[in-house]
């Protein structure tokens, strides 16, 4: 199901090749435009008159605020505070992340 029944869409918003778009859990305001390819996880949020390119992967916690351009292949990360290194300089593995 490409556009799950969870999801707020707001008025005219434009979902160009809906089968080919994975949404579910989040909210898409008024007049935004989305390309196919696209994937928004629950809890994600994107602004009014928004145009968003396909292939772009929108995580848990973003948003989008209005009026924003996404290009082509943008991915978005849920993580606050990335880093590679650890604050004494080592790099980070797997058991480093929160």
């Amino acid at each position: 199901m490409p556009i799950a029944p969870d999801v707020t869409l707001g008025k005219d918003v434009r979902v160009f090749q809906p089968e080919l778009v994975n949404l579910y859990g989040c909210s898409i305001a008024d007049e935004t435009k989305m390309a196919p390819s696209l994937r928004y996880q629950k809890n994600a949020a994107i602004g009014a008159r928004c145009k968003i390119s396909s292939h772009t992967f929108i995580c848990e916690g973003v948003t989008i605020e209005d009026e924003v351009f996404i290009g082509h292949g943008v991915m978005f990360i849920n993580d606050l505070y990335p880093s590679a290194v650890n604050a004494d300089g080592t790099l980070q593995t797997e058991s480093d992340w929160t």
